[in-house]
């Protein structure tokens, strides 16, 4: 595992974009299209910017996705995650299609096959995730994580420690506030 460590989170953001674009332009050379999931939280900030001001990128044959979503918010709820990538992403370039998770839907369960049969249909090229501060990558929080799931897309509880960085990160103003459940996608469905 190589180890990069940089002066801030812009200069990490910027190296980042770089090599993931460098990624993008690479595996669109190869194929007539790709499959990219994106996480959103304030953490991506400046590597989705610096990622979407990327040149020579054509995002027309991008198939894009969404990592994971709250269940239990509104469909125009400021803190869903398809709010922010739309804000950060989807709406800054024109994607070949965007996929997203529906928190919002009456059947969550539905919801999960759903968006399984997607990536079942779709495999996923590149991940653009990070990793939280319990650990987590997407809500595959350390209590649920499984690297073997037979699931692509699951609904979890989320940890307290996650549940928490979300109001650390301003998203919610108070642990009880937030949503306790959300959809995500695995760890293989990740890999």
């Amino acid at each position: 595992l190589a180890v990069e460590v940089y002066r801030d989170r812009l200069s990490m953001g910027r190296a980042s974009a770089e090599k993931a674009a460098g990624e993008m332009r690479q595996l669109l050379s190869e194929r007539d299209s790709i499959n990219v999931v994106f996480a959103a939280a304030p953490s991506q900030n400046e590597f989705l910017e610096a990622l979407m001001n990327a040149p020579d990128i054509d995002w027309q044959r991008v198939r894009a996705f969404h990592l994971d979503e709250y269940l239990g918010l509104p469909s125009d709820a400021p803190q869903r995650f398809a709010v922010f990538l739309d804000e950060h992403v989807f709406g800054k370039a024109d994607f070949m299609e965007v996929h997203y998770l529906r928190g919002d839907a009456d059947s969550p369960e539905e919801e999960a096959r759903r968006y399984s049969g997607l990536l079942q249909k779709y495999p996923l090229d590149i991940a653009f995730v990070g990793v939280g501060e319990n650990g987590h990558i997407a809500f595959n929080d350390p209590p649920v994580a499984d690297f073997e799931d037979p699931h692509m897309v699951k609904i979890v509880t989320l940890d307290e420690k996650c549940r928490m960085q979300q109001v650390n990160d301003g998203c919610f103003p108070s642990i009880d506030r937030g949503p306790k459940e959300a959809l995500t996608l695995t760890i293989p469905a990740v890999m």
